[in-house]
């Protein structure tokens, strides 16, 4: 592991410690101290990263309680053995799919993120994967993911125009187009094909 990720690890590990401590502590110069942490664990983050510290700040100081990572749900849409794939408006492609709403269980995100993001109405089938994102994808972020995937039914649709992506497409295996590696690597895309051609395949998880 890079030096530069370990520190990132370290201010994510530290801000967490950090939050709890403000959230279960009492001693009032106890609470003082935690929350000069979170400002150095703030610190570290914005200079690894390049963000800056209000930035920073609200993505990684804005929660309260005990911390717990965040839900990010993908789908693997297959046609004609080849996986449907989303050009973001930020960059590269990936699978469809985004942060799980706080009203909507997690399959039913996904069917939303699809139908949002390509156009196309799915009804989400199995599991493939629970992933820790940390242990699969770059760069490390402020605050913990974890990505579930989904294998999905394709029932139909069009792509209709949108503020997250700019098109969708159906990519064969071995010619996938640049991706968003924030969101899912080619290994993530190899892992859903091997899953779609399985009889019997078996969730992999983190």
């Amino acid at each position: 592991m890079q030096f530069e990720d370990k520190v990132c690890r370290w201010a994510v590990e530290l801000q967490s410690l950090a939050q709890a401590g403000l959230y279960y502590g009492h001693d009032v110069y106890d609470k003082e101290r935690y929350e000069r942490i979170r400002e150095i664990a703030a610190e570290m983050m914005s200079q690894k990263t390049g963000l800056d510290m209000q930035t920073v700040e609200g993505l990684f100081c804005a929660d309260s309680g005990y911390q717990t990572p965040k839900i990010d749900t993908r789908a693997a849409v297959f046609k004609d053995n080849k996986i449907l794939l989303v050009h973001e408006k930020s960059g590269g492609w990936s699978l469809p799919g985004g942060w799980c709403e706080n009203n909507l269980s997690p399959v039913e995100n996904t069917v939303k993120e699809v139908k949002e993001e390509a156009g196309m109405d799915v009804s989400v089938a199995s599991v493939i994967a629970v992933q820790d994102r940390a242990k699969h994808n770059q760069p490390v972020y402020a605050y913990g993911v974890v990505k579930i995937f989904y294998l999905c039914n394709l029932l139909g649709g069009t792509f209709v125009s949108n503020t997250e992506t700019t098109e969708c497409a159906f990519f064969s295996e071995d010619q996938l187009p640049p991706l968003a590696q924030e969101k899912c690597t080619a290994e993530q895309i190899q892992m859903c094909f091997t899953a779609f051609k399985s009889k019997d395949w078996l969730v992999q998880c983190d």
